[in-house]
């Protein structure tokens, strides 16, 4: 088997909306994407953001004291830091990217990303493309809304067909008071997607518990305290190919 690059694709929900009660938006919850971007880079990846569009949104609680430690806010007040620049400048549109550039797909999410990746035909095939060459699809908190989209081509079936995965938990949406929202504008459960393809959801203790499951070539996270584990288990299973 050909070598595969040593550069990981990390998908970013390119919907951004008012979604909480007090008008403010759902987008990318920043560390999804930032937590990933730093583990890959750490461990050599090269490392591109993209999304359905090229452009994004972020989730607004995403960046409220609760959710960033010391060095998450340095590198999100900093537009120099590589991320940022990564981010706010160079967004790639999914359309644009090569999937054969890549080793691994990551889904980062936020809310958004159950309104966005069902319908992200661009950024669904890229990550076929890396799924077809023997890559690594991952994702993390609501990113597995676009796993039952990646089709094995043997069996027809989504990728994660039979594979323990996890993901945001329905127990999180009610803990949020979002999930009435969520069903009111018949977005995705994770859960319940998971199910409908046929995978094993795993849940964590809490729903803001660290989880991440690593079955074969996919990797999924739980939610925003799971990113970083979760990018390790890439970085894991992508040196182990």
């Amino acid at each position: 088997m050909v070598a595969l690059p040593r550069k990981a694709l990390i998908a970013i929900p390119a919907k951004h909306f008012e979604f909480y009660e007090d008008g403010s938006e759902t987008g990318l919850f920043y560390t999804e994407a930032l937590h990933p971007y730093s583990v890959f880079a750490d461990a050599g990846f090269e490392v591109d953001l993209v999304s359905e569009t090229g452009s994004f949104g972020l989730d607004a609680r995403s960046t409220e004291d609760q959710f960033l430690t010391e060095e998450d806010k340095a590198v999100y007040e900093n537009p120099e830091a590589p991320f940022s620049v990564s981010l706010n400048q160079n967004l790639k549109k999914a359309a644009d990217v090569d999937p054969n550039e890549y080793g691994v797909f990551f889904a980062a999410a936020g809310h958004a990303a159950i309104y966005d990746y069902p319908g992200a035909i661009a950024l669904q095939s890229v990550a076929q493309g890396v799924w077809d060459n023997g890559g690594i699809v991952s994702a993390v908190c609501h990113g597995p809304a676009i796993l039952p989209y990646v089709r094995d081509k043997e069996t027809g079936k989504s990728i994660v067909a039979g594979k323990r995965i996890t993901g945001f938990t329905t127990q999180g949406e009610i803990d949020l008071g979002l999930i009435d929202r969520i069903k009111t504008d018949n977005a995705p459960l994770i859960e319940d997607s998971a199910a409908a393809a046929g995978a094993g959801y795993v849940a964590p203790a809490q729903p803001f518990d660290d989880l991440s499951v690593t079955d074969g070539r996919v990797v999924t996270g739980a939610n925003p305290a799971s990113a970083h584990s979760a990018a390790r288990r890439v970085v894991e299973a992508f040196d182990q190919l």
